[in-house]
């Protein structure tokens, strides 16, 4: 069981909702970075989403191109992102990391060398955001064979046909993303959302993390009653924004954010 399905497995068992929070690696600096995974950890994360800066992040809003900016200026390669998870595993080697990115970095420096590098330095999962389902028969084996979960995303637009071929692939978790648009959009229709995580389930039995459009605890309880997990990016990275030049005080601010949302998602226990 990987550290991913044993987190999931535990908060199955408890009746809880996953927490997975996101930031991108090398904002505002790389060395900043393992904080502010350990203050997410602290805060109440189950699984943290790491952002591999990438030039062209066509997923994703105006919040998270800039963190991709920053941590660009900042010389934060893909390497120095495995170096920073190896960081973190130095103080926490329970909380599951998940790298999400874009292909080009991972194939111009060789997928399989990546995996066996991600895999050492303790990441658990790989979600790349533009690998088709259609494309994925080289590459998804390639990680899942070093030990590293293939996580996927799903759309509102994903018929059945393509959320079978996706489940066929995934492992730990699958990703839906609850809104058309990018990361960062604001509108959020809950309703739509149960319905198709109805439609997910026929497929698999994977838990189903709901992203995009999380900002608040209240969005969180409201995505939370009906996900087996929430995925929140833009909401994290905009503070880091806001107080890039004060870092010191990033992992307080940020511990208190995913506390928030650590609240109203245990808060939704007392419903059942």
């Amino acid at each position: 069981m990987s550290r991913i399905e044993a987190v999931f497995a535990a908060l199955r068992n408890a009746g809880r909702k996953g927490l997975v929070p996101y930031i991108t690696a090398g904002d505002p600096g790389p060395e900043w970075t393992a904080g502010l995974m350990h203050a997410l950890a602290q805060g109440g994360a189950d699984v943290i989403e790491l952002g591999i800066p990438f030039s062209d992040p066509m997923a994703d809003g105006p919040v998270i191109q800039l963190a991709c900016e920053r941590a660009l200026a900042r010389h934060t390669s893909l390497w120095k992102v495995l170096d920073i998870v190896a960081e973190f595993r130095r103080g926490n080697t329970s909380t599951p990391v998940v790298l999400m990115g874009y292909l080009n970095p991972i194939e111009t420096r060789g997928v399989e060398h990546f995996a066996q590098r991600a895999k050492e330095a303790g990441v658990d999962g790989v979600l790349v955001v533009d690998l088709a389902i259609e494309e994925a028969a080289e590459t998804a084996p390639i990680l899942r064979a070093a030990g590293l979960d293939t996580v996927f995303l799903l759309a509102p637009t994903s018929s059945e046909e393509r959320i079978a071929a996706i489940a066929r692939e995934a492992r730990g978790y699958l990703y839906y993303v609850s809104l058309k648009g990018v990361t960062g959009a604001a509108t959020l229709d809950v309703s739509s959302v149960q319905r198709k995580l109805a439609e997910v389930r026929r497929h698999t039995g994977l838990p189903v993390a709901v992203g995009f459009g999380i900002r608040d605890a209240e969005s969180a309880a409201q995505v939370g009653r009906v996900a087996d997990a929430i995925v929140v990016g833009s909401a994290l990275v905009a503070q880091i924004e806001r107080n890039a030049g004060n870092p010191q005080a990033l992992p307080g601010i940020l511990r208190e954010q995913v506390q928030t949302l650590r609240a109203a998602l245990d808060g939704l226990a007392a419903e059942q």
